[in-house]
């Protein structure tokens, strides 16, 4: 008897880039990638729905819920882990989390060198992990983090290896660059891919790392703006 797939509904809206898919295991069956700068509020929803309807699969039939959970835009990732919350409530079933920049990582996966994912973290700074491609699996060399491009570009200058750059922070990181020379990425694999994000989590999953949907949280590497500017004034009417 053939083994049954995993079925995974993965979604990515952690940048001004939204994508949705469904696998069952590492196949892809289907997946709608959005780059029309409308918001996620009106384009994660139908995409989902025509997702599935594409892959002639209802909700039920999905195994595993995954989606990016930061970092990344504050709203765009409220409103990715909040889609797939909704979707998986009450049904009883695994949800993953995945860091938005490992998945970025993966669309880099196959070449030798450094992977290095960059966010647009604003204020000349950009959230930042780096990778290394080993028998085909991701090796993390470091944890997620918020720094200067300028610090990246200091810690990256000496390396040999090429570096491979993803993420909506690739230009203004190229720009940035004043020591590091990075090696040419294709335009395809430089956005978010719901499919890496499926594929992590079907790694997560099958080593039991899930949460229910109440479990699923974003995750955040510094305040909002909004939380910045609160203490800002709240520090400034203490003093």
């Amino acid at each position: 008897m053939k083994e049954k797939k995993i079925r995974i509904l993965a979604l990515d809206s952690t940048a001004e880039v939204s994508s949705v898919c469904v696998c069952e295991g590492e196949k892809l069956v289907c997946e709608i990638t959005v780059n029309t700068g409308n918001t996620h509020s009106q384009t994660l929803l139908p995409a989902v729905e025509q997702t599935l309807k594409m892959a002639e699969m209802t909700v039920n039939d999905i195994d595993v819920f995954a989606c990016s959970t930061g970092p990344g835009s504050f709203t765009g990732v409220r409103i990715g882990v909040a889609t797939i919350k909704g979707i998986a409530y009450g049904k009883g079933k695994p949800c993953v989390s995945v860091s938005t920049l490992e998945a970025l990582a993966y669309n880099l996966i196959g070449n030798e060198g450094i992977l290095c994912p960059v966010m647009n973290a604003r204020r000349s700074q950009v959230y930042n992990a780096l990778f290394k491609c080993e028998d085909g699996n991701l090796k993390r060399l470091c944890d997620d983090r918020a720094l200067a491009i300028s610090e990246l570009d200091e810690e990256l200058a000496g390396k040999a290896e090429p570096i491979y750059l993803s993420g909506d922070g690739y230009e203004i990181t190229e720009k940035g660059f004043k020591k590091t020379k990075i090696s040419y990425v294709p335009e395809r694999q430089k956005y978010q891919s719901a499919y890496s994000v499926a594929q992590i989590a079907l790694k997560r999953y099958e080593a039991g790392e899930y949460v229910d949907d109440a479990a699923l949280v974003p995750i955040y590497l510094r305040p909002s703006q909004a939380e910045r500017e609160r203490q800002e004034r709240l520090s400034k009417e203490n003093s």
